[in-house]
């Protein structure tokens, strides 16, 4: 695989169909098993074409990997929302498709959010993930994060604890 084919960038309108599918294939690999499945079905449905064109619009910054052929990774951020945590910036959302987990791509979108983060003064960076996501999980603390919280919240009646992350 060439590095001149891989790019990051902001997301655009015409996007939000491979971000559909992005969503849906990483969430049901991710998930299923984890998230009871009439939830995780109704979770999905959720984040139609429409969605993701309306989203690609606001203001919460969202990037794409793009392959050269559309989208197969994308990552929102920006200000951290939970102000119980030490952190300046957040990372929301970090998926790619399973084909392309596991090759070094995760982590080169993650690095570039960061920076990003970093550039617009946002040094401590937070991340959460569900603790039973074992491949999450490794992924953040492979890439440095510390646990600093975690928490419980029930998805589809089920209890879920999320852990997160600090990035300094």
């Amino acid at each position: 695989m060439s590095d001149l084919l891989v790019s990051i960038r902001h997301a655009k309108p015409d996007d939000a169909d491979a971000l559909s599918k992005v969503f849906e294939a990483a969430w049901r690999e991710a998930y299923l098993g984890i998230i009871p499945g009439v939830t995780l079905d109704k979770m999905i449905s959720r984040r139609s074409q429409r969605w993701w064109r309306s989203t690609v619009s606001r203001g919460r910054p969202l990037v794409v990997l793009d392959m050269g052929q559309g989208a197969v990774g994308y990552a929102s951020y920006g200000r951290c929302r939970d102000r119980s945590l030490p952190a300046k910036g957040e990372i929301d959302e970090l998926y790619l498709l399973p084909e392309y987990q596991g090759i070094g791509l995760g982590r080169r979108l993650f690095k570039a959010v960061c920076n990003d983060l970093r550039h617009r003064e946002m040094e401590r960076i937070a991340v959460w993930a569900l603790e039973e996501n074992g491949r999450a999980c490794a992924f953040y603390a492979g890439m440095g994060g510390q646990r600093i919280a975690r928490v419980e919240e029930r998805i589809g009646g089920k209890p879920l604890a999320k852990v997160a992350y600090l990035f300094r």
